[in-house]
């Protein structure tokens, strides 16, 4: 039961709209959360090859190249959050 609603029987009565719960944060545009925020994020990558770390764009449309060996950084679309990077030799 999630403290921002108050509910009863099975029928919510109330909702507080100043303290939304952070799920129902998580789910809305990233223009009507209450703290306007993007989605998108850097992260860094070490590659296997050469342990070398890049700086990659969580939402890179482009093929990212390790600086050390040149190996190919590919978003990987399969994981749900998309924080991992597959390599492709």
């Amino acid at each position: 039961l999630s403290p921002c609603v108050v509910r009863v029987g099975n029928m919510p009565l109330a909702r507080d709209l100043l303290n939304p719960s952070p799920e129902d944060e998580r789910r809305k545009c990233k223009l009507k959360r209450l703290v306007q925020q993007p989605k998108s994020f850097f992260m860094d990558v070490k590659c296997p090859g050469c342990y070398k770390i890049t700086t990659v764009f969580s939402h890179a449309q482009t093929v990212v190249l390790c600086v050390g060996c040149s190996t190919v950084f590919v978003p990987d679309d399969q994981t749900k959050d998309g924080r991992r990077v597959r390599t492709v030799p």
